[in-house]
């Protein structure tokens, strides 16, 4: 039978508890009520449960959702969503530096960076940090400088870790032929569509038409699915981050966030806004913050002259400095300071952060993409193969770092050919009419929303 991943209330309920103890909201009755029905933990890695629900418990399931979100959240006053009370809490806002350009050999550069991170960290998605570190080493590729490969691997290793199911024949050395299809490509694209409709001052309400004209919701995963179907079921955003979506803290906007930072260059403040009007059609708190933290970055970047330190500088600017997330993100860069072995910073941030969260959540994503940044200090290929080396949400990780320091890079001609030949200059999407389009084209589309002059505040 067809078991719809990310939205059946029996599976949603385990990870609502685990964002609940996150929050410090006190769920431990409406755990007990779940286990003693004979509910389950939420599937650790995958999107659905092997078997069903049985009627009476999926209803429950359901009641104890909306139970949960009526429950009091201490952490609300230090980690806000609303931008107001957001921009309140920092003190040290960026303000724009002016006359900032970016060029489009830069912007390509971008491009190109987020597809090549994106793709090495495709195969190795949803292994565990000890498998990756295997294959890795079986092949010969580690720390990893180029793409994965199973030539060489051990039969028994690859049966012990196999590689991800949908993406190893189009992601491992061997198979790569263009840039395949994967929401870490769709969403720029979106976010591009998305200003070249609405321009700079979109809406939220903008980013759920854009969404149900153009994303294929199968193409969806986590809050962008719920958030979808929040807004087929009639509820309106914000209200779609918040209804029945315990994965509204994971690292979906986050993901959302370069277009706002390479059409905003040299204003990272004006980034993290609008990355904030996009991630709050599904996101709330640390996962708005995670956002806003890349859009930062990424501006400061497309603006030049700025080195990688400065531009994390930017995007901690821009997040409650008491967050979750802001915490996270200093003690990543602090370690990767400390440390000369990355394996050392990985595993104390999998010692602090795996406990207690889901590999997909935003708090230890990004504080792992903050720390391959400073550890290889903007360095292309160092700061792609530390991102995906650090396990997690590796894709997505090395997509965004990837996209950063292609831009400290600055041209394609910077970046090492052994990483975009393979790309052959195409990218496949199921995305509005993108299908098969060159990355140098999409960097001129990208630089026509940069220079298209900004709404004077009214």
């Amino acid at each position: 039978m067809l078991r719809l991943t990310w939205v059946q209330p029996e599976d949603l309920i385990g990870h609502e508890l685990r964002q609940a103890r996150l929050d410090g909201r006190d769920a431990s009755a409406v755990a007990a009520r779940w286990r003693a029905a004979g509910g389950s933990e939420a599937p650790p890695r995958a999107g659905a449960s092997v078997r069903p629900a049985a009627p009476a418990l999926r209803r429950l399931a359901e009641d104890l959702l909306d139970e949960l979100a009526l429950l009091p959240d201490p952490s609300a006053d230090a980690e806000p969503t609303d931008l107001v009370r957001i921009r309140a809490l920092c003190p040290d806002w960026p303000a724009p530096r002016p006359g900032a350009r970016v060029s489009p050999a830069r912007l390509e550069a971008a491009w190109l960076g987020r597809a090549v991170g994106c793709l090495l960290g495709k195969p190795v998605e949803k292994l565990p940090l000890t498998g990756i570190r295997l294959l890795g080493r079986a092949a010969g590729n580690w720390p990893p400088t180029g793409y994965f490969s199973a030539l060489g691997v051990p039969g028994e290793l690859l049966a012990a870790y196999p590689w991800n199911r949908r993406s190893a024949p189009t992601s491992l050395a061997e198979n790569i032929d263009g840039m395949p299809e994967d929401d870490d490509l769709n969403y720029p694209l979106l976010g591009l569509l998305l200003l070249q409709r609405h321009g700079s001052t979109f809406t939220t309400a903008d980013v759920a038409r854009v969404w149900l004209d153009e994303l294929p919701p199968g193409r969806t995963f986590t809050a962008e699915r719920v958030a979808l179907r929040n807004l087929l079921s009639g509820v309106e955003p914000p209200h779609t981050a918040r209804h029945r979506n315990p994965f509204r803290e994971w690292i979906g906007a986050l993901i959302r966030a370069d277009v706002h930072g390479w059409t905003r260059p040299g204003d990272p403040g004006a980034a993290a806004e609008q990355a904030h009007r996009d991630a709050t059609l599904t996101h709330t708190s640390a996962g708005v913050h995670a956002a806003m933290f890349a859009a930062a970055v990424i501006a400061t970047a497309a603006g030049g002259r700025h080195d990688v330190h400065a531009c994390l500088r930017s995007g901690l600017a821009v997040v409650p400095p008491g967050s979750r997330l802001a915490r996270a993100v200093r003690h990543a860069v602090r370690l990767a300071t400390a440390h000369d072995d990355f394996d050392t910073v990985v595993d104390e941030l999998h010692a602090v952060h795996s406990p207690a969260h889901h590999w997909v959540h935003a708090v230890p994503n990004t504080a792992l993409i903050a720390a391959a940044l400073t550890h290889a200090d903007g360095d292309f290929t160092g700061s792609v193969s530390r991102a995906v080396s650090g396990g997690w949400d590796t894709d997505s990780n090395g997509a965004t770092v990837g996209g950063v320091a292609g831009l400290l890079a600055g041209s394609p001609a910077a970046l090492p050919e052994h990483w975009t030949a393979p790309l052959k200059n195409r990218l496949a999407t199921s995305v509005g009419d993108f299908d098969g389009t060159g990355f140098d084209v999409l960097a001129h589309l990208t630089l026509r929303e940069a220079t298209r002059p900004c709404p004077s505040p009214t």
